[in-house]
C-alpha cells in the first residue's frame, strides 16, 4: 500500500519532473543521466513516506525494467546474471562503502530472501562480480552506480530513515604532495565542463517546446540556439542563427524565424510552470552538498528592459512606465532570488503588468519561492514600503526589511535627529491598515556615511519586524542588482513587441545566471571543499560549455 502511494505521488507530478526519459528529447531509456535523475526524484519521494526506512529494501524495489542497460553492456554472448540485477547489487555494496565484492557476497549468503529480492537465484563468487564490475560494466555505468548509493544515502539521512553510513558530500582537491592548495585555472575548466554536463541534463528538460513527434530539428537544438544567443551581448535571433550553423555539429539548426516562432507559442503560464521546475531541479542539484542549505533569505525587486521608444499602441498594459515615474515606457519583471551567503539563484520570476498591486506580486513570488525553499527573511526596495504587504510578510511569520519613503514625519525626525547629531534612531510605529487594523512595525533611523547631503537626506529610513539587528542583512540586496546586470547580460536582442516573447528572454536569461552560479558552487566545493561567494568559474565559460551540452558541441 505504502509503495502504490509512493508512485501515485510521483505520477501527479508536473511532466518535467517525473518520468524523465518521457518528458524531453534530451532523455531516452538508455540515458544514464535519465536514470539518475528518476533515482533522485523516486527516493525523495519514497523516503517521505513514514513507512519506508530502509534503503535495502529501496535497492529491491526501485523501478529499472524501462532502463536499456544492454547499450551499458560489454558482455556481446549469453550471460548468467541480468545487468539490472547486478546494478541493484553493486548499489548495494557502495551503499555500504565496501572496497571489495568479497564484503558483498558474505552479506548476500546470510541473506537468501534479499537475493531473491534482487533478482538472484544463487549467489555470484568473488571473482564474477568483480568482472562484471570490471569489465562488464563501463565506466559510465560504473559511475552512475556511485552517483545512485549517494543520492539515496542523501534522500534516506534528509527523511531521518537509517543509513549504513555517511554520504560523502564534501571532496577536497589535494596537491600532489597531500596538502590543500588553490586549484588552477585548468583543474577549474576541466571540473567545470563535468559538472555542466550533468546540470545542463538535470535542468532543461523542464523546458518543452511541446512539439509534435518526428520533427527533424531536435529540440536541443533550440535550447542550444537561445543559450548561444546569451553569449554575445544584443544578439538577436536571426544574426544568431545564421552564425549558430556554423557553430554547430548539427544537421540541422533551427533558423532565427523559426526559433521565435516555437518560443511565441508558448504562453507566460506554460514558462512559468516550466521555469519553477527547472529551478527545483538546479536546487536538488546543489543540495547534494553540505555547502547549500534550502533555507535563507530571499530578496524580491522588479528590473525594467531598456526605455521603449516604439508604437506602444494595443501593448499599453504590457510596456509600462518606469519605476521612477519618468514620461518613458518599458517592460518590467519581478524576481526572488536566494541572497546573503546562499548561492544567488533566481527562483521565480514573473512579468509585470500595469493594474498590479505591489501585494499581488510579492504573494505571487513568495508562494513559488517557498514551495521550493524555506524562507526566513525577505529584503525588498522601498517600492514595496506598502503596509498591506508588511502586514503579509508578518502574517506568513517572515521577518522583513525594507526601507521607507520619507514622508513629512520622517523628514522630521531627520532633521531633528541632525540637530543632535545623532547617528542612529529606533522607534515603534502602527501603519494604518484600514477598518481600525494596524500593521506594528520598527522604524530605523541610519545616517549614511560620506553622504553628498547636508540636510536630512542624510539618513535612510527602514522598517523592519526583527530588530535592529536584522538591519545589516539589508546589504545583502545590492547582490540582486549585480545578478541583473549578468541577466540582461545574457538576454537575446529582439525587437518584438511580443510579451511572451520577451518574457521567455528575460526567464532563460534568469535560468542561464542561476545554471553558472550553481555550477560555480559545486566546482568550488568539488575542488576545495568550501564556497567562497566571490566566482571562480566565469559566466562566458559557464555559458560555452552550457553551448556544448546543449547540443552544439
Amino acid at each position: 500500500m505504502s509503495r502504490r502511494t509512493v508512485f501515485r505521488r510521483i505520477a501527479q507530478r508536473q511532466y518535467g519532473e517525473w518520468p524523465a526519459y518521457n518528458s524531453t528529447p534530451l532523455y531516452d531509456r538508455t540515458s544514464l543521466a535519465g536514470l539518475e535523475s528518476d533515482i533522485r526524484t523516486v527516493s525523495e519521494t519514497w523516503f517521505d513516506h513514514e513507512s519506508h526506512d530502509s534503503v535495502k529494501e529501496f535497492v529491491c524495489l526501485l523501478p529499472l525494467a524501462y532502463f536499456r542497460f544492454s547499450a551499458h553492456d560489454r558482455y556481446a554472448g549469453p550471460t548468467r546474471y541480468q545487468m539490472d540485477t547486478l546494478f541493484r547489487a553493486f548499489v548495494l555494496k557502495e551503499l555500504h562503502g565496501w572496497e571489495h565484492e568479497t564484503a558483498l557476497v558474505d552479506y548476500l549468503g546470510t541473506r537468501p530472501e534479499l537475493c531473491e529480492q534482487l533478482g538472484f537465484e544463487t549467489i555470484p563468487d568473488q571473482s564474477t562480480l568483480w568482472r562484471s564490475w570490471h569489465e562488464r560494466f563501463t565506466p559510465d555505468l560504473r559511475e552512475t552506480v556511485e552517483t545512485a548509493a549517494r543520492t539515496i544515502l542523501i534522500k534516506a539521512q534528509n527523511a531521518g530513515a537509517g543509513i549504513p553510513r555517511e554520504p560523502k558530500r564534501k571532496l577536497c582537491y589535494q596537491s600532489s604532495d597531500g596538502k590543500d592548495s588553490t586549484p588552477d585555472e585548468q583543474s577549474v575548466l576541466e571540473q567545470a565542463e563535468i559538472i555542466t554536463d550533468h546540470v545542463s541534463r538535470v535542468v532543461f528538460p523542464a523546458f518543452s517546446l511541446d512539439r509534435c513527434k518526428g520533427c527533424e530539428i531536435h529540440e536541443n537544438a533550440y535550447w542550444g540556439l537561445q543559450t548561444y544567443l546569451g553569449l554575445r551581448e544584443n544578439l538577436a535571433a536571426n544574426e544568431g542563427a545564421r552564425s549558430f550553423v556554423y557553430e554547430s555539429t548539427r544537421d540541422r539548426t533551427p533558423l532565427g524565424h523559426a526559433h521565435r516562432d516555437h518560443i511565441r507559442e508558448l504562453s507566460i503560464e506554460q514558462i512559468r510552470k516550466m521555469y519553477p521546475q527547472a529551478v527545483n531541479r538546479l536546487l536538488n542539484k546543489v543540495a547534494e552538498t553540505k555547502q547549500f542549505f534550502r533555507a535563507g533569505i530571499v530578496a524580491i525587486d522588479i528590473t525594467e528592459a531598456n526605455p521603449f521608444t516604439g508604437d506602444r499602441t494595443g501593448h499599453e498594459d504590457e510596456i509600462i512606465g518606469t519605476k521612477e515615474k519618468t514620461d518613458e515606457y518599458a517592460y518590467q519583471w519581478a524576481t526572488v532570488q536566494l541572497v546573503g551567503n546562499a548561492v544567488p539563484i533566481v527562483l521565480d520570476a514573473r512579468p509585470v503588468r500595469k493594474g498590479e498591486s505591489r501585494l499581488e506580486i510579492v504573494e505571487d513570488l513568495l508562494d513559488s519561492a517557498e514551495e521550493t525553499v524555506h524562507v526566513d527573511n525577505v529584503l525588498m526596495d522601498r517600492e514595496f514600503d506598502s503596509q498591506h504587504v508588511l502586514e503579509m510578510l508578518s502574517q506568513r511569520e517572515l521577518s522583513y526589511v525594507v526601507p521607507k519613503r520619507m514622508q513629512t514625519s520622517e523628514k522630521a525626525q531627520a532633521k531633528r535627529l541632525l540637530q543632535r547629531d545623532q547617528d542612529r534612531y529606533e522607534t515603534d510605529r502602527k501603519l494604518h491598515l484600514g477598518k481600525n487594523e494596524w500593521h506594528e512595525t520598527t522604524l530605523i533611523y541610519r545616517r549614511k556615511e560620506d553622504s553628498e547631503h547636508d540636510d536630512h537626506r542624510q539618513y535612510s529610513v527602514f522598517m523592519t519586524n526583527q530588530g535592529s539587528g536584522h538591519l545589516m542583512e539589508y546589504g545583502y540586496r545590492w547582490e540582486i542588482e549585480s545578478g541583473y546586470r549578468s541577466i540582461k547580460r545574457f538576454m537575446a536582442a529582439t525587437m518584438s513587441k511580443h510579451f511572451g516573447l520577451r518574457f521567455f528572454y528575460f526567464a532563460f536569461a534568469c535560468l542561464l545566471y542561476s545554471i553558472w552560479r550553481a555550477v560555480d558552487l559545486l566546482v568550488q566545493v568539488e575542488l576545495t571543499g568550501e564556497y567562497e561567494h566571490a566566482p571562480t568559474v566565469t559566466a562566458d565559460n559557464t555559458l560555452t560549455l552550457l553551448k556544448k551540452e546543449t547540443g552544439i558541441g
